[in-house]
């Protein structure tokens, strides 16, 4: 691509070189007609200078949609882009799941290829999202370096992918992302993941997330506890912990517009 646009500017520079000696043409030659003819000359100068495709502001057309869309094609001509290699990987996460066992391991091991050595961190999501539509136990390997990715937004896909089946040791990584993650973003996505793990290393990840200072991460607390344990003792987090440790609470009682969401 280096040498791609080295070449465009060399054309674009000797062209304008050309240009701007014709419009001199012009001008030395309408220095020796009637005064008609220099303003017709000039003007015709003009239109060699302004009328070109690119005009004098080249570099603007890097901010026009129709010529990305011919970058993107010249980039196609020296190799697979990465907008095409995210599509693969696309249809590659939504097939995966019914192409046979010997197919899954050959996959997944291109995917342990790209979590090592793709600097792209979409990608990189990609491949973790793919890996978590695998049932198969050998899949963990990817969700785990997911889970030590520096992209957050892998992280969190790593999260929501060890969510998608109830094991020891998927429960376990995401209760320790819920303890030791830095980022609330990802923290908040292993405590989503834990809404559906009724084991107790969830369930006290869970509770330990109820001490948080963040409102927000005290009332997800008590969402995903909701679903992980299948009671409901209100909205208030001292209440639920006092529930958890094993002290008389009452449940809350159920509101209509629950019920009304629990059927949709």
């Amino acid at each position: 691509m280096a040498w791609f646009w080295a070449q465009t500017d060399l054309d674009y520079q000797t062209d304008l070189d050309y240009r701007m000696s014709n419009r001199t043409q012009f001008v030395v030659a309408a220095k020796l007609s009637s005064p008609c003819s220099v303003f017709i000359c000039l003007i015709a100068a003009s239109g060699l200078i302004l009328g070109c495709q690119d005009g004098p502001m080249y570099a603007l057309k890097l901010g026009n949609p129709y010529y990305q869309f011919h970058e993107w094609k010249a980039d196609e001509a020296f190799g697979i882009t990465e907008h095409e290699r995210r599509k693969q990987l696309e249809q590659l996460a939504e097939n995966i799941s019914g192409y046979e066992r010997s197919s899954q391991l050959k996959w997944l091991s291109a995917l342990g290829h790209v979590m090592d050595t793709d600097a792209s961190p979409e990608m990189r999501r990609l491949a973790v999202l793919t890996a978590g539509n695998v049932t198969d136990p050998s899949a963990l390997q990817i969700l785990e370096k997911g889970m030590d990715d520096d992209s957050v937004k892998v992280r969190m896909q790593a999260c929501r992918a060890l969510g998608n089946q109830a094991t020891d040791e998927r429960v376990l990584l995401l209760a320790s992302a819920v303890g030791s993650e830095t980022s609330t973003d990802v923290k908040h996505a292993a405590m989503r993941a834990l809404q559906n793990q009724s084991s107790p290393t969830a369930v006290e990840a869970l509770r330990l997330a109820l001490s948080d200072r963040d409102p927000a991460t005290q009332n997800l607390a008590i969402a995903s506890l909701r679903g992980a344990t299948g009671k409901d003792y209100g909205d208030d987090p001292e209440t639920w912990i006092a529930a958890l440790d094993g002290q008389p609470v009452e449940e809350a009682p159920t509101r209509f517009a629950d019920r009304i969401r629990e059927l949709f």
